[in-house]
């Protein structure tokens, strides 16, 4: 309740770049990791390459690029590790002119059980987890590579912010969902790749 004298209330201010579901896949070949993130239809389906990223499969992950297109003519957003060496000082995502929009990081003590990130943006922060304890301690003790993988990032209220699922497959796609307008698609998508990426770790 508000008083005279008391500043109007601001509803929460929409990203920049707002996308409600898109979809990452991951093509791997003997060197690169290669990903493409693509906006969907209704259906899930892929409608538009909004960017794409690639990585050297043994190269360590201080830092990814994603591009516009196949060429890499043009840098449109990444992210970025804080500290070498230190990945548990989280990843700054920066948009094209190099200005940060949102930052992320795991948490490895509580990842023992069960992977956890942080993440943060304009107006929020939240934390995820896989939702299942139990097929995270199998596909972190074992070689099984299928093993579906769903993320759910909350914020401190336990409103939804998106979540990241992979469905049991040997080909990695993953189906994102952005429910809070304040989450930035480029915020998201580097959030989604850094989970493959930082899984294992």
């Amino acid at each position: 309740m508000t008083t005279p004298g008391d500043p109007p209330h601001e509803p929460a201010r929409a990203a920049e770049m707002y996308l409600p579901h898109f979809v990452v896949k991951q093509k791997l070949t003997m060197m690169i990791n290669r990903y493409e993130v693509s906006e969907t239809d209704g259906s899930g389906n892929p409608t538009r390459l909004m960017a794409l990223a690639e990585q050297k499969r043994m190269a360590f992950k201080e830092q990814v690029t994603f591009y516009s297109d196949a060429g890499k003519s043009r840098p449109v957003f990444g992210f970025k590790a804080r500290k070498k060496l230190d990945l548990n000082a989280g990843y700054d995502v920066t948009d094209e002119s190099g200005a940060q929009i949102g930052y992320f990081r795991k948490d490895f003590g509580a990842s023992l059980l069960r992977s956890t990130f942080h993440v943060e943006g304009p107006g929020y922060a939240g934390t995820g987890q896989e939702r299942s304890q139990v097929v995270g301690l199998m596909r972190r003790f074992t070689d099984l590579d299928f093993m579906p993988v769903h993320f759910d990032f909350v914020d401190a209220g336990g409103a939804p912010l998106l979540s990241v699922e992979r469905k049991m497959s040997l080909g990695d796609r993953y189906t994102v969902t952005v429910p809070d307008q304040r989450v930035d698609f480029r915020v998201a998508a580097a959030v989604a790749v850094a989970l493959d990426a930082l899984m294992s770790r």
